[in-house]
């Protein structure tokens, strides 16, 4: 068989069937804002499913983590600005956090689901309900900050190595 052949055959067969990427290395992005989202694998961490950076445009990283809930189990995410390191109180990381809610995922057909913990592959698009107007309303937001507000969606852009 030629590398020709091999080629065309190659060319035929999805992208999707090629490679899967798992959750903790996937790279997401917003078509408004160009906002993006890097996932990391989260450590072994008994509590935190998830970890990622949300990188917004003027430098803005917001450090965000999935916990899942107790009693009606739902991926409860967090997007936090600029939060105290060490040990920190309550208080101390409300005022730091910028979004909070349950983030969803959607496969190819645009079927809703919950976010997945680390290990299984990615979903093609995540949503973080009202994630715009709470960042808008943010201090990471306005002169000093961020100016591109981000959508609720983003789409798998790719994997990291």
């Amino acid at each position: 068989m030629s590398a020709v052949s091999v080629a065309a055959g190659m060319a035929m067969i999805p992208a999707t069937a090629l490679a899967a990427c798992p959750l903790e290395l996937a790279v997401y992005g917003d078509a408004e804002s160009e906002a993006g989202i890097d996932f990391r694998p989260t450590g072994g961490s008994a509590v935190i499913t998830n970890t990622f950076k949300m990188v917004l445009d003027h430098g803005v990283v917001l450090d965000g983590i999935v916990m899942w809930t107790e009693g009606v189990a739902r991926p409860h995410g967090s997007l936090m600005y600029k939060c105290p390191t060490g040990d920190v109180t309550g208080d101390e990381l409300a005022a730091c956090t910028v979004w909070e809610g349950v983030v969803y995922s959607a496969d190819e057909k645009g079927n809703i689901a919950l976010l997945p913990a680390e290990g299984v592959n990615a979903p093609k698009t995540l949503i973080f309900p009202d994630l715009g107007p709470s960042l808008q309303m943010s201090s990471a937001y306005g002169a000093n900050g961020f100016s591109k507000v981000p959508w609720d969606v983003f789409s798998l852009k790719g994997c990291q190595e």
